[in-house]
């Protein structure tokens, strides 16, 4: 086998048997395969796609590029992943919450990049929280607690580490067949059991119609049921930000407030359908309302937020930091009001600019090398549907300085469209894929 067969029959419009696709996988991760040639393996998949067979080859060969971890706990072994979306904190609330139901949760999480947040930074704006783990102390949390939420080591799927890389520079990121490997060839190497996933649609996602986040579910939970790990997505809604706030820090407060106090929202309304669609798949609940129920009872009764404690102090932070969350995170030098200019209901939000704008403040990165100010973003965002009169506010703005916090405050003012009709509500999760 060699590189330039593999690409000339991608080319062509063939996909390559599974022997070849491991073989490139293989070189990938070795570096026996160059970069202009992964870059063209990238743009021929891009233009010609996989058949499903090559899809779940390909996913296959990356997960096995690297090491694939093994699991001997007394329950199963889930996790959950989303393709991304803003004021999207589910992960911090779902992963104690189904270790307190029994599950084991080795979440191996991303940072953000682009206008869409990062589950990682969220962790590390807790002073002392580091989410780079050794594989062994990731294990030994995830057996202690249940659960553990830290960064891929070099040695999990280092093929889709190099070939992101290159696809991040050759224009092919947005490939359905490349999507669906690099998500799970990750998620697969963990070890599951049992997986759901939360795919977006809406304008603070990737995806900006239901029909383009159906066929991304459907893909997905097809090839990661033809690798072997029992699947099931939720397409849901992005077309506000799911909690109220965006920012690292901010959004730590979103999850505490839920743990200690959880009171009925879309954010903790989707971890309970999220987590409940889990336990039942994996044989944890009877049904999906079941496995919520679950979920919710795990939350109101202190269990999860007991858990997210134990694993904040394992990872270097306060261990009094459940107690004394309030006291314990950054926050920003200057906080304003956005204002809004006339009466009217909040018609639509586009959370791609209020993401841009978090990240134009320091609390994002448009390359993995941007610093983060984990205390600047945005809070008390209004929600859709409802309706403000003029001088009332739409959102706070948590920035560095006032100057810098005015022009912000004008970004946010349009990014969210008022009327004098009410739009029609849409459903929180649209469509369930098995």
């Amino acid at each position: 086998m060699d590189a330039r067969s593999i690409i000339a029959c991608l080319r062509s419009g063939t996909t390559p048997s599974g022997a070849e696709i491991e073989w490139f996988a293989q070189g990938l991760a070795s570096g026996t395969v160059s970069d202009a040639q992964a870059g063209a393996f990238a743009m021929a998949v891009c233009l010609n796609g996989l058949t499903d067979a090559g899809r779940v080859a390909l996913t296959e060969a990356m997960c096995n590029s690297g090491e694939r971890l093994e699991w001997a706990l007394p329950g199963p072994i889930l996790d959950k992943h989303s393709t991304g979306g803003v004021g999207d904190c589910v992960s911090l609330l779902l992963a104690p919450a189904l270790a307190a139901c029994g599950a084991f949760v080795p979440m191996i999480s991303g940072r953000g990049l682009g206008h869409t947040g990062g589950t990682l930074d969220k962790l590390e704006a807790i002073p002392g929280v580091s989410t780079e783990l050794s594989t062994e102390d990731f294990q030994q949390i995830v057996g202690d607690i249940g659960f553990a939420i830290a960064s891929a080591s070099s040695n999990i799927a280092p093929a889709d580490r190099r070939l992101y890389a290159i696809r991040d520079v050759t224009s092919t990121v947005d490939s359905i067949d490349l999507i669906t490997a690099s998500i799970l060839s990750k998620k697969l190497a963990a070890g599951l059991e049992g997986l759901v996933l939360d795919v977006k649609w809406g304008s603070g996602a990737f995806m900006q119609t239901p029909n383009e986040a159906r066929n991304l579910a459907q893909t997905l939970v097809q090839t990661a049921n033809g690798a072997g790990t029992p699947t099931t997505a939720l397409v849901t809604d992005m077309n506000q930000p799911l909690a109220t706030s965006m920012g690292n820090a901010l959004e730590i407060i979103s999850v505490m407030e839920v743990l200690t106090n959880p009171k009925a929202a879309p954010l903790i309304e989707l971890t309970e359908q999220l987590g409940g669609s889990l336990l039942h798949s994996a044989g944890q609940a009877s049904d999906s309302i079941t496995g919520a129920l679950q979920i919710r009872q795990a939350i109101n009764g202190g269990h999860a937020a007991e858990g997210f404690g134990r694993m904040i102090a394992r990872m270097g932070g306060p261990k009094d930091f459940v107690e004394c969350w309030r006291d314990r995170l950054p926050a920003a030098r200057c906080v304003l009001g956005v204002e809004a200019k006339v009466d009217g209901f909040v018609q639509a939000i586009d959370g791609r600019a209020l993401g841009n704008i978090v990240v134009a403040m320091g609390g994002g990165r448009l390359v993995g090398s941007d610093k983060i100010n984990p205390a600047v973003g945005l809070s008390q965002i209004a929600r859709l549907g409802s309706f403000v009169e003029a001088g009332t506010l739409l959102a706070m703005v948590h920035c560095e300085n006032e100057a810098q916090g005015l022009a912000f405050c004008e970004a946010v003012a349009r990014a969210i469209t008022l009327g004098a009709d009410a739009p029609k509500p849409y459903e929180l999760v649209f469509e369930k894929v098995t």
